[in-house]
């Protein structure tokens, strides 16, 4: 079965074939950087670094990009607001993103391109479009006509005509159009500004993305994702823009995460429940966070509230055990037994089952349900007397495989260091021995330790607490 998307475009799935076979070109609109990224931010950089993830895991070649917006309104006005540079404000805003997306188990981007680094190609692109015709200078600013093209509206499903009865008129009176948005801003006195052929001035947000994911990636680019929240008007702005410029489809599919509640409520600064991940990271592991919300479809929204994080937090929990639990049977197995094909099949049905989760527009919370088939499946494996290595390491190669896909791999430091290792063994002594005191003690230093001990009929498995 082939990778199967849901493209917003169509809005239908359909079967993934990129533009070169193998090769994959992706862009994912990036934060403003005037603040530290909060968990609506979070989500969609979790998600799609899954697709890259899953999309790599399936043998393509995916070049990544995503954006810096490092120039805007807020940027400003932050800027001014603290007494800072603007560009000293976004370099320390990009590298605490960078420490946050980290901790969530996210990897950089191929290329992170700065708005600030394309001010040339942004301005060679506006003049292509005012002399085809589709954009017009007033008054020091540029605005892209939105009667000129023919497809506006295609992405969010709306025609031009129902738009304009919703849109805003301006009391400048300046656009043709209300729906008319701006490609460059004339400079307001104080404000950071470039040169350009209509005077001083700063890119509109719109075209930053068109640009950049041009340079990088090219004319047509097989996936452009982001936030439900970009669908309109953002990347529909994006397709009038580029496609009116190059003469070319923009993105063969178009992919958009959906948005998270806080407690049954919409997350929002008025409501006082906006979370930054930031702070958030300090209260609640990272990876719980990342599995907690790859646990709920994409497109679907995420209502993050404790239960469910707990929640969250306990099935990651049960996977690193039992993922543990086959790590120290692998140093204790005695590869006796004659039962591997039936064990490494049921594997394998586990990994079939996680594999048809992600190519059905990557359903991770379906992946994840095979995930904990496979813990099921090992577990019951665990209680056989007789268990061989061979089996276990097939156990082991397929949770790390699974778990690498959706960014949670398992860390060596979960694995028991060798003062720990003496302690378990001089308690299994003490028990032989019949010295139960020195047993209860032992286990209670390794509770200490965060070691929690089970002695079962097949011997003593351990977690950390």
């Amino acid at each position: 079965m082939s990778i199967q998307i849901y493209n917003t475009l169509t809005r239908k799935k359909e079967p993934f074939k990129p533009l070169e076979e193998g090769k994959v070109k992706m862009y994912v609109c990036g934060p403003t950087v005037y603040n530290y990224i909060h968990i609506g931010n979070a989500r969609p950089v979790i998600v799609f670094d899954t697709v890259r993830r899953y999309l790599q895991y399936r043998g393509y070649d995916v070049n990544y990009v995503s954006n810096f917006t490092d120039v805007d309104d807020k940027i400003i006005n932050t800027a001014n607001e603290l007494g800072e540079e603007v560009g000293e404000l976004t370099e320390r805003f990009i590298n605490a993103y960078f420490e946050d997306v980290g901790a969530l188990g996210c990897g950089k981007a191929d290329a992170h391109p700065r708005v600030t680094e394309h001010i040339d190609d942004i301005v060679a692109f506006i003049k292509v479009l005012v002399e085809k015709g589709y954009a017009y200078e007033a008054q020091g600013d540029v605005y892209y006509r939105t009667r000129k093209f023919d497809g506006y509206g295609k992405l969010s499903h709306q025609s031009i005509d129902e738009l304009r009865v919703g849109a805003r008129i301006e009391e400048s009176g300046i656009k043709e159009n209300p729906l008319d948005f701006a490609l460059w801003k004339a400079a307001k006195e104080g404000e950071i500004a470039w040169e350009s052929p209509w005077g001083t001035g700063r890119p509109g947000w719109h075209i930053e993305c068109s640009v950049m994911a041009r340079e990088h990636l090219g004319d047509t680019i097989d996936i452009h994702a982001g936030g439900q929240d970009l669908t309109f008007p953002h990347h529909e702005n994006e397709i009038a823009q580029s496609e009116a410029m190059t003469g070319k489809q923009f993105a063969r599919y178009w992919m958009h995460n959906g948005y998270i509640n806080i407690d049954n409520e919409k997350m929002s600064k008025s409501l006082g429940n906006f979370i930054l991940v930031h702070d958030i990271r300090k209260q609640i592991d990272p990876k719980v966070l990342r599995f907690f919300m790859l646990s709920v479809h994409y497109r679907h929204p995420v209502n993050f509230s404790q239960d469910l994080v707990e929640s969250a937090a306990n099935g990651l929990d049960r996977i690193q055990t039992a993922y543990n639990n086959l790590k120290h049977r692998v140093g204790t197995s005695a590869d006796l037994g004659d039962q591997q094909d039936i064990w490494t099949h049921k594997v394998d049905e586990s990994v079939g089952l996680f594999e048809t989760a992600m190519d059905d527009d990557f359903n991770t919370a379906n992946a994840i349900a095979a995930v904990f088939e496979l813990v099921k499946t090992a577990n019951v494996y665990l209680l056989e007397k007789n268990t061989q290595t061979a089996v276990l390491e097939y156990f082991i190669s397929a949770f790390d495989r699974l778990m690498e896909v959706l960014g949670l791999p398992f860390s060596s430091e979960e694995l028991l260091d060798d003062e720990i290792e003496g302690l378990i063994e001089e308690r299994l002594n003490a028990r032989r021995e019949r010295n139960f005191s020195r047993s209860d003690e032992i286990r209670d230093l390794l509770k200490e330790k965060g070691i929690i001990l089970e002695d079962t009929a097949q011997g003593t498995r351990w977690k950390r607490g």
